[in-house]
């Protein structure tokens, strides 16, 4: 088991190449509802290689892209080094570095579970100026799962043993309700990738869960990833849909 700062170490360039970004209704939601704009400053906590992190500076917005990985944040100043409103921070949830009431927009993006929810409520309530908002976004898999999706997560269970723990921990609403302090506004929509084999074996190795290469399970569940794709492919290419659940509030 890796500490949650270190899972995603040696996944970096398989996580820059292969993990979807995120629709352009969620940044319609944030406009709306939360008043992101030019103007503002937010603070993308557990950034990663910066994937929501550019769509929240191609607003115009002050990114303060906050992130422990060593690997993953300095990924993200090598990509999004040409924004100068890129504020890169090695911080955490629960230890951001920022000023008190410093941002007015707080996003997390595939990073939630990892905080420590009462530490993380305490650090960003200091960091967001007063009628500031939280918003919390994963991608995950639609309920309505296809042949292909229901047989990739039957791989999954038989090869990497964290699988399990780490997808039910994701979008866990009474952890979001106990950090919110009361029940947030929700939206879903639709999202997807499009995969030859060597995409789908590299979404899949972005995955802090999937066995790495010298694991004895490595390579069982590459074969086994390969026979699914040779039976499920057309054209050579398999669809990988989302629903991207966003969940938004300011803190009670």
């Amino acid at each position: 088991m890796l500490r949650s700062t270190e899972r995603f170490s040696t996944r970096v360039e398989n996580y820059i190449k292969y993990r979807p970004s995120y629709p352009t209704e969620v940044l319609e939601l944030m406009r709306v509802r939360c008043g992101l704009a030019a103007t503002s400053t937010v603070a993308d906590v557990g950034s990663g290689t910066g994937i929501l992190t550019e769509l929240l500076l191609e607003t115009g917005a002050t990114v303060f892209a906050i992130e422990p990985n060593k690997e993953m944040r300095e990924a993200a100043e090598r990509l999004l080094s040409d924004y100068g409103r890129f504020r890169s921070i090695d911080g955490t949830a629960e230890a951001t570095t920022l000023p008190d009431a410093s941002v007015d927009l707080i996003t997390a993006s595939q990073a939630f579970h990892w905080f420590d929810i009462q530490k993380a409520r305490r650090e960003l309530a200091r960091v967001l100026r007063p009628r500031g908002w939280v918003v919390l976004i994963w991608n995950e898999r639609p309920v309505d799962a296809s042949a292909f999706l229901d047989e990739y997560d039957a791989l999954l269970r038989r090869h990497a043993a964290e699988y399990d723990r780490v997808t039910n921990m994701r979008a866990d609403e009474a952890k979001i309700r106990e950090f919110f302090g009361r029940t947030p506004a929700t939206a879903v929509f639709a999202n997807r990738q499009t995969f030859d084999f060597a995409g789908l074996e590299g979404r899949l190795m972005s995955s802090s869960y999937a066995p790495e290469a010298g694991h004895p399970e490595h390579e069982p569940m590459i074969a086994g990833l390969r026979d699914l794709f040779d039976r499920h492919n057309r054209g050579g290419k398999v669809v990988f849909p989302y629903r991207t659940l966003v969940y938004l509030a300011q803190l009670a």
